[in-house]
């Protein structure tokens, strides 16, 4: 049977992956000094992932209300998230394609990452059918069609050129170390972020784990794969309403009438000390 989008795209156990696609997608620093210098996600951790786990699930699962809500709230948010380019800083543009793409290359790649670890390699029918349903993330915002790459193969060579050619700067590293050791959080959450630094620093490809200074070795990979391999087991096992809750939880979110959640108000992010301390 091939597996579509709609049939992947509700399991919970996804989000295990949201600390890697954020690393990946700050890696770029077109997006990182975006985040640095209009978000306050890493202050309030739980209302960007509200804000995209509610978009991705508007566009696979939602009502055609429930999708424009979620894009005007997006689009509301990345309008003033543009600068020129200076003599010592990047330019950006929340609306630029190159960057919109590399953001929905990130999820793809993570979605698919940690679905295949949790539950074995898709056929190449339903990878396909996943990839190419998951243009829709992008294009249902300003992401021009013809810029998701044709294939799986063209996404790899892309996603591969993109990985050798990122290098990953302060800016970034300063955003990566607030959002794994964050402070200003309630205790509970607090107390998983030693599980999300190791699935984060776990799921990265080793080249952006080294240049985001993560905590890694042989007893930390132990760990992780040990962890991986347990959720393998559970999650399956686990009720179909258990493991969709996330996808009821944040559509449920959304007013009918067509408001979205709002997140508060942007604010820079303070810079932090160095990433290699060890975890609690």
């Amino acid at each position: 049977m091939v597996r579509r989008l709609a049939d992947i795209g509700a399991e919970g156990v996804l989000l295990a992956g949201a600390g890697r696609a954020v690393l990946l997608q700050i890696a770029n620093p077109s997006v990182g000094h975006a985040v640095a210098e209009h978000s306050n996600f890493t202050e309030r951790p739980l209302d960007r992932l509200r804000t995209t786990m509610s978009y991705v699930y508007a566009v696979i699962y939602g009502s055609p209300e429930q999708l424009a809500a979620m894009r005007r709230s997006v689009n509301r948010a990345h309008a003033p998230v543009r600068r020129q380019a200076g003599i010592n800083s990047k330019g950006y543009n929340a609306f630029d394609g190159d960057s919109q793409l590399w953001v929905v290359a990130t999820l793809y790649d993570t979605a698919v990452t940690v679905y295949e670890r949790i539950h074995g390699p898709l056929d190449d029918d339903s990878a396909d059918a996943v990839y190419r349903e998951y243009a829709k993330i992008g294009t249902a915002l300003q992401l021009p069609e013809e810029m998701w790459p044709a294939d799986r193969s063209a996404f790899r060579e892309y996603w591969n050129r993109s990985l050798a050619s990122m290098k990953v700067d302060e800016v970034a590293v300063r955003v990566a170390r607030d959002l794994l050791y964050p402070s200003a959080v309630p205790v509970w959450l607090r107390l998983t972020m030693p599980l999300a630094r190791l699935l984060t620093a776990g799921l990265l490809p080793d080249s952006l784990r080294e240049d985001f200074r993560l905590p890694w070795g042989k007893g930390r990979r132990r760990r992780f794969e040990r962890t991986m391999r347990l959720l393998a087991v559970v999650n399956p096992l686990l009720p179909q309403r258990v493991r969709h809750w996330p996808r009821d939880h944040y559509l449920g979110q959304i007013d009918s009438v067509g408001q979205a959640p709002h997140s508060a108000p942007p604010r820079s992010i303070a810079p932090s000390a160095d990433l290699r301390r060890a975890d609690a």
